[in-house]
């Protein structure tokens, strides 16, 4: 694979960036005073900085390169498309090969009562999608009062408008006078940092009938849909008890709500089945998806729609005034034909499901031993550790998040990506990681953590 030489110093891309780059979700000004951590190459689960530094990817991009960096296979899929069709819109009755073999792939790796995908650039704008589709169809079907959206606090939906809006971070709302008007958000199913008072199937159930009671508050006639990822990934990799989303999927069917699940991040095999849907046996409506999709190669989003939902829309609604330029565009599916074969020739699902995630499940939960962690959780290949100033009573540190960003650097120093969300530290490594990079994995967190306990005992912070 030709890789392209650094072309300047790291110091002109930190001063490049610095003078010109805006990023998401940062202080500028911060960031702007260390410089940027440049990144160069990648291949497998590895990353290469403009220095020369190794690091293992635990966060897979973004929650995004499934099988992986450096797959030519990609590439050469894309390149081919780019040469034949480098763009068309999916405007004015017109298709191209690409969007048509790509709803097809999608709709035969789909729960078997979902046939059809609309086409999105990013996770976001499929959650906008949904907002529209949703309250679409109850208009189609003879119920335009239903137009209210249940939503969870601290779930992740993007960073659109709507998607924000959708989704509960209270920095997200705060800073920008959201939620927009018909969005009303319940509990999460948080155990460990909200409900380690009671039995985890109990207070499971406490947080899916919130939604119950949440209806009769607002009145079933005017809610549209409930929104939730099977596993809350940005909000800290929240693995709800066993007993939450049956309830879930219970009300919704009873009380005549449409169930989205969003799998952006829980699609396309990160819980050990195609989707986090199938992990949790529930049946939705609609799925947003994205990330994985294409394996982060080239950006794109969709909605998977329920027979349920597209019947009445085609039949009855007439023009869906809604979508984008770029909406199904030839490269972007292009590269998400080529994952879908990757993922089925190399069985990755399969390996996760019975091969690795159980490996790293094992590795990572004794990690919930160290001083430091008052819970490890896993569910196929994403994980968290909650970090407590004292294990015994569970304590958490009271400057909140300093932790987590102490003990992410220092996994940085040891040449591994992991993220922390507060005081949660989290991974999401690509589908392909070997059993000798999660051994790797576990030991650089395990070494990490061990240096933040040294430095916190030194400074007297612990418990």
């Amino acid at each position: 694979m030709n890789i392209t030489p650094n072309l300047r110093s790291t110091a002109d891309y930190q001063a490049m960036d610095a003078a010109h780059h805006w990023h998401p979700f940062t202080d500028t000004g911060e960031l702007n005073a260390k410089g940027a951590r440049v990144i160069t190459t990648a291949s497998g689960c590895w990353l290469t900085d403009s220095d020369g530094n190794r690091l293992l990817d635990a966060m897979a991009g973004l929650w995004c390169v499934n099988v992986g960096y450096g797959r030519d296979e990609i590439v050469e899929a894309v390149a081919r498309q780019m040469r034949a069709l480098p763009y068309y819109n999916t405007f004015f009755h017109t298709t191209h090969p690409a969007a048509a073999e790509f709803a097809a792939a999608l709709a035969e790796v789909a729960p078997s009562h979902i046939n059809r995908v609309f086409f999105t650039n990013s996770g976001s704008e499929a959650n906008d999608t949904v907002f529209r589709l949703a309250r679409v169809y109850w208009d189609c079907i003879g119920k335009p009062s239903k137009k209210v959206f249940i939503a969870r606090q601290n779930a992740y939906h993007g960073s659109t408008v709507a998607a924000a809006s959708l989704g509960g971070m209270d920095a997200m709302h705060k800073q920008s006078g959201l939620p927009i008007e018909g969005i009303h958000h319940i509990g999460q199913p948080y155990w460990f940092g909200e409900g380690r008072e009671m039995d985890p199937a109990e207070f499971g159930l406490k947080r899916a009938r919130e939604l119950e009671a949440e209806i009769d508050r607002l009145g079933e006639d005017k809610v549209c849909a409930f929104i939730a990822e099977p596993i809350q990934g940005a909000g800290g990799v929240i693995i709800p008890p066993a007993t939450y989303w049956p309830e879930i999927q219970r009300i919704c069917t009873a009380r005549d709500i449409l169930l989205v699940a969003d799998e952006v991040i829980c699609g396309f095999g990160r819980t050990g089945n195609w989707w986090g849907s199938e992990s949790f046996a529930i049946t939705p409506d609609l799925m947003p998806i994205a990330k994985g999709m294409t394996s982060g190669y080239v950006p794109m989003g969709g909605v998977l729609i329920s027979d349920r939902v597209a019947g009445p829309v085609i039949d009855k609604g007439g023009e869906f005034t809604h979508g984008y330029t770029y909406s199904g565009h030839p490269a972007a599916c292009a590269a998400g034909l080529a994952t879908l074969r990757i993922m089925r020739e190399e069985r990755l699902v399969e390996r996760v499901r019975g091969d690795t995630a159980p490996y790293l499940a094992a590795k990572w939960e004794a990690l919930g031993d160290h001083p430091l962690v008052g819970e490890a959780r896993i569910r196929g290949l994403i994980g968290a550790l909650e970090l407590v100033r004292d294990k015994t009573t569970m304590e958490r540190f009271p400057d909140e998040g300093a932790a987590g960003a102490r003990c992410r650097d220092l996994a940085l120093a040891q040449g591994l990506v992991i993220r922390a969300t507060r005081d949660t530290l989290i991974i999401s490594p690509p589908l392909v990681i070997s059993r000798e990079e999660c051994d790797l994995l576990v030991e650089r967190t395990g070494k990490a953590l061990d240096q933040l306990a040294d430095e916190l005992t030194r400074e007297g912070a612990l418990g």
